[in-house]
């Protein structure tokens, strides 16, 4: 299957409208960050009970996302499906470029980015955060040849095989990241079997919407269009992953609720937990996966303004759903003796509180803004978008 592809229009309004608002998303996450330096981190919401803030909602939705936004060209490459290979090149960019902008919020939100050296030379294998760092530079190096072998004619031959290895890349990167949660026991909304499987899934549906919705901006930048075939078989996929992530999600609360210590934790979470309940039922259930879902499966709903509108409520809910999980699980105060009760001055048995900040946001959405920066710029650089999907804009 031959495809031509050609560089974005640096001439287009849109281009660079859009890079203005993507390089000033970014840079207000440097201000906020370059804050959160010199003040300290307690001019943040952050506290010894939640050590994890809104940068890491942030951060933990890109990487995720950018495991799933390779999905596409797995699906050209790994499993043969010629009718995906026209997006496979801006699906494995968008790849790099999410995971690019989640390691920076990571890396501007630990407290101390001076010390990244360290960390990257002194190495604790026992920890699950030491095996991430060569997951996610792994990543990045695997998707960097397998671009490689899309773009030279020569090296064409050998694109499934780099793409299988990317794909069980993805996998395992993924797997990683929810078992950074699975594995630390102490919090109860973390310690679970299921994190793991349903960080796969999740970054299959966060990754899809943000395909559809950056892609989409892409040709819209280029006065193009995609191959209508195509948005709708993405658009199918889409609503696929979003039943199987609230079926994941319904299978870890149903087990936590048959078992009886867990019951103060899905309390707190389903039905006491105010802000907590209201994303997760109004946010990540009703709008992210309810209203998404029929929007994506029913026919009559088949129009492009549906789909970029449960794309959007796909992001939204993934949000939400992230937020819930990383900061819902930190406020629910931790049994350090299980079967005994404690008291104490230092806030056992209290849920703890947490308001965001305003440097907290920005940092979390200058790493949505670089992601979008870094596919911006590969885009103009480099031969990412195909000439056989150029036409006239659709309404």
């Amino acid at each position: 299957m031959k495809i031509a592809y050609f560089q974005s229009v640096s001439s287009s309004r849109g281009y660079w409208l859009i890079s203005a608002i993507a390089g000033a998303v970014t840079l207000a996450g440097l201000i906020g960050a370059h804050h959160m330096e010199n003040a300290g981190h307690w001019v943040t919401g952050m506290s010894n009970q939640v050590v994890w803030g809104v940068p890491h909602v942030f951060a933990i939705f890109l990487i995720v996302a950018a495991s799933g936004a390779l999905n596409t060209a797995s699906i050209a490459s790994v499993f043969g499906r010629d009718d995906y290979k026209p997006l496979a090149r801006l699906s494995a960019l968008l790849a790099i470029a999410l995971l690019c902008g989640g390691l920076a919020v990571l890396v501007l939100d630990l407290g101390r980015p001076d010390r990244l050296i360290v960390a990257m030379t002194h190495y604790n294998f026992k920890s699950i955060f030491a095996w991430n760092i060569f997951l996610y530079i792994g990543f990045m190096f695997i998707v960097g040849i397998y671009l490689w072998m899309m773009f030279e004619p020569r090296m064409n031959r050998f694109t499934a095989q780099v793409g299988i290895a990317a794909f069980t890349w993805r996998l395992v990167l993924t797997t990683g990241t929810g078992s950074i949660f699975g594995f630390l026991v102490a919090r109860e909304a973390f310690d679970s079997a299921v994190m793991a499987p349903l960080f796969v899934v999740m970054s299959l549906s966060f990754g899809t919407a943000l395909t559809l919705l950056i892609g989409m901006l892409i040709f819209w930048i280029n006065g193009a269009t995609m191959d209508p075939a195509l948005v709708q078989k993405l658009r199918r996929l889409l609503g696929f992953f979003v039943i199987g992530v609230a079926y994941l999600v319904a299978v870890d609360h149903l087990t936590r609720l048959y078992v009886t210590g867990h019951h103060q934790l899905e309390q707190f979470i389903l039905l006491e937990g105010g802000t907590y309940t209201f994303l997760f039922w109004g946010v990540q259930i009703l709008l992210g996966t309810v209203v998404p879902a029929i929007l994506l499966l029913l026919p009559r709903f088949g129009q492009h303004r549906y789909l970029i509108a449960a794309a959007l409520l796909v992001v939204v809910g993934a949000l939400a759903q992230v937020y819930v999980l990383i900061i819902g699980g930190q406020v629910f105060p931790l049994e350090l003796f299980p079967g005994y009760a404690v008291t104490s001055t230092f806030y056992d048995g209290v849920i703890a509180d947490y308001t965001p900040s305003l440097a907290e946001l920005a940092l979390g959405m200058g790493g949505l803004g670089l992601a979008v920066l870094v596919t911006l710029i590969g885009v103009r650089i480099l031969p990412f978008v195909p000439v056989q999907m150029v036409g006239e804009n659709q309404d």
